[in-house]
């Protein structure tokens, strides 16, 4: 089933920096630091699968605040987000901003003709592929201490934190994750620019589908 709880953080960048190597095994996380009013808050943003040598890719671009929806005008702290368009909530096949075109149509089409449309929108913000190192160092270039941060995900269970900050659907059958695919609840990292625009960082493992059903499971 998809996550309990899934939100956005908003807060102020205070530091970032790498695991070491032997620190968390065979995964590797850019560790994110947040002050928000009710404490400082780690959040692990994952750039790398044990899956494979090049099992990430990531994606960075920038967006108006606008076409974040609500979430560009929260106040700091963490907020649960309803899994749903327009709540602010993010999903990285159906959100017209990180698709980087307009939306399709509401009205019916044809199934060949939803999956073309699908494909070209995607391939507007096409997937970088390459090692923990590469994922690591494209996310840097968004994290400037003492920007405002928004960091998408899933909060811990224990403590002030966000984990799960990349796709979280797509998963195939038979992996640890099937359970816990969805859709609308998807990670991402975005730090607001002086110009009021947001720099985004998404990424997601080479074993997840770019197309899912309406339950986030690959189609």
């Amino acid at each position: 089933m998809p996550f309990d709880h899934y939100g956005v953080l908003v807060g102020t960048l205070t530091q970032h920096f790498r695991d070491t190597p032997d620190m968390q095994g065979a995964w590797f996380h850019v560790n994110l630091r947040v002050d928000a009013p009710d404490g400082r808050y780690r959040c692990a943003v994952d750039v790398d699968s044990h899956d494979s040598d090049t099992g990430v890719q990531w994606k960075v671009f920038t967006v108006d605040a606008s076409a974040l929806g609500p979430v560009a005008a929260l106040a700091p702290g963490y907020h649960d987000l309803a899994r749903t368009a327009g709540s602010g909530a993010l999903d990285y096949i159906r959100h017209p901003a990180l698709l980087g075109r307009p939306a399709l149509p509401a009205w019916p089409l044809p199934r060949w003709l939803q999956e073309l449309l699908e494909r070209w929108l995607r391939s507007s913000r096409p997937w970088q592929t390459g090692s923990n190192l590469d994922a690591a160092l494209a996310l840097e270039t968004i994290l400037d201490v003492g920007r405002p941060i928004l960091v998408f995900g899933e909060p811990f269970d224990a403590g002030l934190g966000v984990h799960n900050v990349h796709q979280n659907q797509g998963d195939p059958y038979g992996s640890p994750w099937w359970d816990e695919n969805g859709t609308w609840q998807d990670g991402a990292t975005l730090t607001r620019r002086p110009d009021g625009r947001y720099d985004v960082f998404l990424s997601k493992f080479s074993s997840q589908k770019e197309h899912t059903d309406a339950a986030g499971h690959p189609v």
